[in-house]
C-alpha cells in the first residue's frame, strides 16, 4: 500500500464528514426500525439501542486511529492491506464495496423506487423501471466524476433535505408521547437482545465508508476524529429519538406496523399529509445513502487498482477533475446490474456478515499497527483494552449470525481468494513483480 500524494484534491471537511456519515448510515431502515427491534423487545427496545451504541464506540475509535495514520484513499481495505498484506486487503476490499456496500446500494434503490411509485405508478411498469434506475445511476456517477467538492456539497443537501423531516417528527410527536406506552410487562431473553441488537448493528453500521476518501479529506489527523465521532453520535441520537416517539405515540400496535411505522407516527401526529411526506423522505433517504455511498465506496476498488490488486485501469484520474472517474463508473455500473436484475435479493443476505469481517479484520489490523510511528496521528488510550472489547463485541455480533450467512459469505471468500491468485499468476506470466 503506497502511503504517498495519490494526486487527488483534499476538500472534505469536519462538517462535510460529519454530513457525509449521518448520511450513509441513515438509509431506508430508520423507517422500518422502530417496529423491527419492538417485535423482539416490545417497550423494552430502548436497550438494544445503548447497548449496540456501546458495542460500536470501540470499532469505531478503531477506524479513528488507523485513519490517522494512514491517509490515503481506501479506508479499511488501507488499514487491513498494511498490516496483514496483499491477500488480506484484497479480501477486505471485495467484502467492502462489493459484498456490502453495491448490494446495499442495489437494495436500497429497490426501495427508493417502490416508495416513488406511490406518486408515480409508471414505476411499476418494468420497463420504465429499469430506465429510471440507469438514468439515476449515470446521473449520480457523473456528478461524481466532475468532483468530491459538488459531490460533497450535493450529499449535504440532500441528508438535510432527508433529515429535517425526521427531526420535525421528533420535535412535534413527543407532545403526542404516552408515557403508559413505555411500560413493559413481558420480560425478554439475552437471545432476544442479541438477536435485536443484531439487527440495529445493520442499521448502525457503516459510518465508517467515509473513510474510503480519505485521500480527498482535508487535515485528516483533525477532520476525522471529529467529523465521524460527531457523525455517530448525531445517528444514535436520532434513532433513540426516533424510537423513543415511535413506541410513546403507537404503544403496543408499534410492532404490528412493520411495513411503516413512521408513517404511522406521522399520520398520527400530522395526519394524511404527513404520512405521504414520510413516505416521499423514505424515497429522498435511499437517495441520499446512494449518493453517499457512490462518492465514498468507490474509491476502494481505487485503492486497490492503485495498489496493483485490481487492474490499473482502475486507478486512472480524470486529467480535468481529479476524480477516480473509472472506478465511479465500474461501481455505478455494478450497482445498477444488481439493481435490475432480482439476483442480488438471495446475495445480499450476505451483507452483513461481509461488514462484520471487514471489522473484524480492522481492529486486529489496529493491534497490529500499534507500535506504527505517525505524527500528530490519534492513539486510543488505555493500551490494547479498546481493541480487544471491539474484538469482543464484533465476535458477540458474528455468534447471532445465521448459519446460511457463515456458508455464504465462506463461498465468497473461497471464490475470491482463488481469484486473487489467478490474477497474481496472471501478472506474472506477463511479466509484472
Amino acid at each position: 500500500m503506497k502511503n504517498q500524494d495519490e494526486g487527488l484534491r483534499r476538500v472534505i471537511g469536519v462538517r462535510s464528514l460529519t454530513v457525509m456519515a449521518v448520511n450513509v448510515t441513515i438509509g431506508a431502515g430508520i423507517f422500518a426500525l422502530p417496529a423491527v427491534v419492538a417485535m423482539q423487545l416490545g417497550a423494552s427496545a430502548i436497550w438494544a439501542y445503548l447497548l449496540c451504541g456501546l458495542l460500536m464506540v470501540p470499532t469505531l475509535l478503531c477506524f479513528v486511529e488507523l485513519g490517522t495514520k494512514i491517509t490515503t484513499s481506501g479506508g479499511s481495505y488501507a488499514y487491513v492491506e498494511k498490516a496483514f498484506g496483499p491477500l488480506a486487503g484484497f479480501l477486505t476490499n471485495t467484502l467492502y464495496w462489493l459484498g456490502y456496500a453495491v448490494m446495499t446500494d442495489a437494495a436500497l434503490a429497490n426501495v427508493m423506487v417502490d416508495n416513488l411509485a406511490t406518486f408515480f405508478p409508471v414505476l411499476t411498469v418494468p420497463l420504465y423501471r429499469v430506465v429510471f434506475l440507469a438514468l439515476f445511476m449515470s446521473g449520480l456517477a457523473v456528478l461524481n466524476v466532475i468532483g468530491v467538492k459538488e459531490s460533497s456539497r450535493f450529499v449535504v443537501t440532500i441528508t438535510l433535505i432527508k433529515i429535517v423531516p425526521l427531526l420535525l417528527l421528533i420535535v412535534v410527536g413527543i407532545f403526542y408521547v404516552d408515557v403508559d406506552n413505555f411500560k413493559s410487562e413481558n420480560s425478554f431473553s439475552i437471545t432476544n437482545l442479541g438477536e435485536a441488537s443484531l439487527i440495529l448493528f445493520y442499521a448502525f453500521g457503516g459510518a465508517e465508508s467515509v473513510l474510503c476518501a480519505t485521500g480527498e479529506i482535508k487535515e485528516p489527523k483533525r477532520t476525522i476524529p471529529r467529523g465521524l465521532l460527531l457523525g455517530v453520535l448525531i445517528i444514535f441520537l436520532i434513532y433513540v429519538l426516533i424510537q423513543i416517539v415511535a413506541q410513546g405515540i403507537l404503544g403496543d400496535t408499534l410492532a404490528s406496523q412493520a411495513a411503516a411505522p413512521l408513517a404511522g407516527v406521522a399520520e398520527k401526529v400530522f395526519g394524511q399529509y404527513g404520512m405521504m411526506l414520510l413516505v416521499a423522505t423514505a424515497a429522498i433517504s435511499c437517495f441520499g445513502t446512494i449518493s453517499g455511498d457512490l462518492l465514498v465506496c468507490s474509491r476502494i476498488p481505487y485503492a486497490a487498482a492503485r495498489d496493483g490488486l485490481l487492474p490499473s485501469y482502475l486507478a486512472k484520474l480524470h486529467p480535468r477533475f481529479a476524480t477516480p472517474y473509472r472506478s465511479i463508473i465500474m461501481y455505478a455500473l455494478v450497482g445498477l446490474l444488481l439493481s435490475v436484475s432480482g439476483g442480488f435479493r438471495q446475495l445480499a443476505i450476505m451483507s452483513s456478515a461481509s461488514l462484520l469481517l471487514v471489522y473484524a479484520g480492522v481492529i486486529a489490523a489496529t493491534i497490529r499497527l500499534r507500535g506504527m510511528k505517525s505524527e500528530n496521528s490519534f492513539k486510543i488510550p488505555g493500551g490494547l483494552t479498546v481493541p480487544v472489547l471491539a474484538m469482543m463485541g464484533t465476535l458477540w455480533f458474528l455468534s447471532n449470525l445465521a448459519a446460511r450467512e457463515f456458508i455464504a459469505t465462506g463461498i465468497f471468500l473461497i471464490l475470491f481468494t482463488s481469484v486473487y491468485f489467478i490474477m497474481k499468476k496472471a501478472s506474472s506470466s506477463n511479466g509484472q513483480p
